[in-house]
């Protein structure tokens, strides 16, 4: 992802997340700045058919086990401050402070 399609997405890596029409909250872990799935996919469980073009999301659900793919509209800010828990945060992120989650850097 180039940096004009990270300035196009309104949500970061680490942001808590809130999914409009499945009433969960998550956190990022990735961001696609266009849909990077299957038509397949894409018929079988995007039922609201959401913008292919638009930005597209990895969250880490709260008190789940799994992940999902999010079209951004679906998704917004999340206004509860609670960390959420996910057996894969550390994974990805180091801490969180103030609402976000912040990314573990990654050695070389």
């Amino acid at each position: 992802m180039n940096v004009t399609d990270i300035n196009q997405a309104k949500l970061s890596i680490g942001d808590l997340v809130h999914h409009k029409l499945f009433d969960y909250r998550g956190v990022v872990v990735d961001v696609d700045p266009q849909f990077q799935s299957n038509d397949e996919w894409y018929e079988l469980v995007a039922k609201s058919r959401p913008p292919k073009n638009k930005p597209w999301y990895h969250v880490l659900v709260d008190a789940n086990e799994h992940t999902t793919y999010v079209a951004e509209q679906n998704l917004e800010p999340d206004n509860c401050d609670a960390p959420i828990k996910h057996y894969l945060l550390e994974h990805f992120f180091e801490s969180y402070k103030h609402g976000h989650y912040i990314l573990k850097h990654k050695s070389n």
